[in-house]
C-alpha cells in the first residue's frame, strides 16, 4: 500500500468460521468496491493475520496475539471527515454486508491513524 494519504483507517474483525467464505466474497466483491466510490477514499487493502516468529535482541521469539482480530482492512482516506460523510454512511449499508455478513463478525476494532512523517 503506497503512502498516498496522511490518514489510515483500519477496520479489524473476526468472523464465524461457517461464514468465512461469504465474508471474503462480500468484502472483496461488494464492500470494498462500494467504499471505493466514496469521495476521499484513496485506496483499500485487506490482510489476514499470520503466525509470527522473529528475531528480537538476538533471540528467536514466537509472537502470540490470541485476542487480536484475524482480518484487517486498511483504508487510506484524505481526512477523518470522510468517515462521517453521507457517502460513507450509505456505502457501508449497501449490498449483503449489513444483513448477511456484519451479524457474524465479532472482536471488531476500528482505529484511525495519522502519518507522522
Amino acid at each position: 500500500m503506497a503512502k498516498k494519504s496522511k490518514y489510515l483507517f483500519i477496520a479489524s474483525m473476526d468472523v464465524e468460521s461457517e461464514q468465512e467464505d461469504l465474508f471474503n466474497e462480500v468484502y472483496d466483491k461488494e464492500h470494498v468496491p462500494n467504499l471505493m466510490t466514496v469521495p476521499g477514499v484513496v485506496s483499500v487493502a485487506r490482510y489476514k493475520m499470520r503466525e509470527l516468529t522473529m528475531l528480537i535482541g538476538g533471540e528467536r521469539k514466537e509472537m502470540r496475539f490470541e485476542e487480536e482480530p484475524s482480518y484487517h482492512a486498511l483504508y487510506e482516506v484524505e481526512s477523518p471527515e470522510v468517515l462521517l460523510s453521507d457517502a460513507w454512511g450509505e456505502a457501508v449499508e449497501l449490498g449483503r454486508w449489513p444483513e448477511q455478513v456484519r451479524p457474524y463478525t465479532r472482536n471488531r476494532r476500528h482505529i484511525l491513524t495519522e502519518r507522522i512523517d
